[in-house]
């Protein structure tokens, strides 16, 4: 839109913090004109607006306070990045809501604006680029040189190979759970830390380990941090001669199954 390009640098800073994630401003889906499009409600910017990642920026207007946020929103809503919108009521089982623009615009806290600044478009335009190149050269694959062909197989079998790998190690560790819940409760995992939220290399670290049961609640009351240091040796220590009876019982009980 053409007032949106009249907008000065530090008002499309804010429209651009308000879009971004760190923003943490809530956005709905609803129908306008036939076509799907996001809105939010006028209290979710202003906010925004007093969250310290706003207050991090730079070459942004400062924001004291709501009446500050309201009157900076209500100087950018002139630029139409944001219309106001009536909404409708929920009809049966739909739950994406019709909107329609007000002919009468004006900023308030209680009223819902629908976006219409969708950002630099460059990703976009780059994607659709490398897109249309991969199936166009998907397309020429038998006019690549021999040496590419083969290069592209290789790599193709060996992604396959590694993916049937990880499942194959997947089905193993969960039938060697299984059998090691039976013999010796609470069971042992290999590579316990397969599916954890941690790097590629920490995933198959450690090697085994004991299958981490959580602890009910003291009918006693008893509190860990009240204890004094000999209280925590002496749990320390039982908990170490109980994990060493575990470990002798499976190994026995491999013994009596060989």
């Amino acid at each position: 839109m053409e007032k949106q390009r009249e907008a000065s640098p530090e008002f499309l800073n804010v429209i651009k913090y308000l879009r971004s994630r760190s923003s943490g401003m809530s956005t709905r889906e609803g129908i306008l004109n036939g076509k799907r499009v996001e809105y939010f409600k006028g209290k979710s910017a202003v906010r925004a607006l007093l969250k310290d990642s706003y207050k991090k920026l730079k070459n942004v207007p400062p924001v004291a306070d709501a009446t500050d946020a309201n009157k900076l929103l209500q100087e950018i809503h002139t630029y139409a990045f944001f219309l106001s919108a009536d909404r409708s009521e929920v009809s049966g089982r739909n739950t994406t809501r019709l909107l329609q623009i007000n002919h009468h615009q004006m900023w308030s806290e209680e009223k819902y604006y629908v976006w219409f600044y969708e950002g630099s478009q460059l990703l976009i335009l780059l994607g659709g680029i490398s897109l249309v190149s991969a199936v166009f050269a998907a397309v020429l694959f038998p006019l690549w040189p021999p040496l590419l062909r083969n290069g592209v197989w290789y790599i193709s079998v060996a992604i396959l190979g590694l993916f049937g790998l990880f499942i194959l190690l997947a089905i193993v560790r969960l039938i060697f759970f299984i059998l090691t819940m039976l013999l010796v409760s609470p069971g042992i995992w290999i590579f316990p830390n397969l599916f954890a939220d941690v790097g590629f290399v920490d995933s198959f670290i450690p090697l085994w380990g004991w299958e981490v049961t959580k602890k009910k609640p003291s009918v006693e009351g008893e509190n860990v941090e009240g204890m004094d240091q000999t209280q925590k040796d002496l749990r320390a220590t039982e908990e170490c001669e109980l994990l060493a009876s575990m470990q002798k019982t499976f190994i026995a009980n491999i013994d009596e199954m060989i």
